[in-house]
């Protein structure tokens, strides 16, 4: 085993040499499945064939040499496209980093653990193995001497511990993470930013799907706008989940809901019955349209209380409402593109292909880890009878990037 010096001066001469000879990066596709319109495929895709990105159509100039999949279920692709695109499936983890020989042969990671056959905990977690999966690559790293880059697809793990390991192996290897969900750098419908260091009295996200998979996204596009406020992001104090007809009756703004609501492009309701458009909330009629509803309560070390509704039944997409401390209301749509298109996706890859030409991540894995805790913490909330609860690990402190991550063209 290398010492702690040998191993960052052995990564550090592997990257300097890499880039001198002006090589192809070379990427390792790590997945729990790939088939048609799995993440798997859709995200490693944009490596095999490029991605349209403003006006034109973008081919990375890196090359995916190795591909592990964890699960082949019927619709498998892996194999085809291995035999298209001159790449390699290989059975263990440890094999595809190596690319089948003794030593690390990649220069970037896409560890996707999404979709698949796995079983739920008993609070309602699908236990996709993102954690193990990269414990082997890390495994790898330390034995090898050289780390590369790494992003996760979605929240770090089930366990805020395990995803909490991770940040911390990426830190202690002094390798670039990036991790999470499309939505905070998709298209927003409008294309707003919040000022960095405002002030924000109040936040609202609206959003659908069901615990654990698609709530991640909720929670991660509130987060993406509510980390920009004062000094920066310093952690989450306490959470609590509300469910069912008690969700009607939990205090949340009626100003910033209709707000949210007013930047959906998919109202149900009347809308879908005879093409009449109507004030959601006003109305009165979400309790008839939403036959199960959620309420995430968010209450942040430095006083901010945000929520997520999560409101099947009454809309289709993603939309954020936030309350500035002046008065004034700032509200978009977090875009999703259709099938089979899905460009979000390719939102994300842009990010991940930027880190992996860099060596940089371009925004703060710490986003992912805190959300990941918030999600965790709000089910263990919905399994002890909606209490809330106290959440002293989820201290995470960081800063927002200056810029806008989401395509501004």
């Amino acid at each position: 085993m290398l010492t702690r010096r040998e191993f960052f001066q052995t990564s550090a001469a592997g990257a300097v040499a890499a880039a001198a000879h002006g090589e192809q990066k070379r990427i390792a596709i790590i997945t729990t499945i790939y088939r048609y319109l799995s993440h798997g495929q859709h995200m490693g895709d944009r490596f095999l064939v490029g991605y349209p990105w403003e006006g034109e159509w973008h081919r990375p100039d890196m090359k995916v040499v190795s591909l592990y999949v964890d699960q082949k279920p019927e619709g498998d692709l892996s194999e085809a496209r291995a035999k298209e695109f001159g790449f390699s499936v290989y059975p263990t983890i440890t094999q595809a980093l190596r690319c089948g020989g003794d030593k690390l042969a990649v220069d970037a990671v896409l560890i996707i653990g999404e979709h698949g056959n796995y079983p739920r905990n008993d609070l309602g977690q699908i236990l996709y193995p993102r954690y193990e999966f990269f414990r082997q690559c890390v495994e790898v790293f330390e034995k090898d001497g050289r780390a590369v880059p790494v992003y996760n697809d979605k929240h770090l793990s089930y366990s805020f511990e395990k995803a909490k390991q991770m940040v911390a192996d990426s830190r202690r290897l002094k390798f670039p993470m990036l991790a999470g969900s499309s939505l905070p750098v998709t298209w927003r419908l409008p294309a707003v930013e919040l000022p960095l260091g405002c002030r924000i009295s109040d936040a609202l996200m609206v959003g659908v799907g069901g615990s654990d998979p698609m709530d991640f996204h909720a929670l991660e596009g509130l987060q993406c706008m509510v980390e920009r406020r004062g000094r920066g992001e310093t952690g989450v104090k306490a959470v609590r989940m509300v469910t069912g007809d008690a969700v009607w009756n939990s205090g949340y703004s009626k100003e910033l809901l209709t707000s949210a609501l007013s930047r959906s492009d998919t109202p149900l309701g009347l809308t879908v019955e005879d093409g009449r458009t109507q004030d959601l909330v006003a109305s009165g009629v979400l309790p008839q349209l939403v036959k199960d509803p959620a309420a995430y309560f968010i209450e942040y070390r430095d006083g901010l209380k945000a929520m997520l509704l999560m409101l099947n039944g009454a809309l289709k997409d993603y939309n954020v409402a936030v309350q500035l401390a002046g008065g004034e209301t700032v509200s978009t749509q977090f875009l999703l593109t259709p099938e089979p298109n899905v460009t979000y996706s390719a939102c994300l890859m842009h990010k991940v292909e930027q880190m992996f030409a860099t060596g940089a991540a371009p925004y703060s894995v710490d986003r992912t880890l805190l959300v990941s805790g918030i999600l965790e913490a709000c089910l263990q909330s919905k399994k002890h009878g909606q209490a809330r609860i106290e959440t002293p690990q989820l201290s995470v402190e960081y800063r927002a990037p200056s810029g806008p991550q989401y395509p501004v063209s």
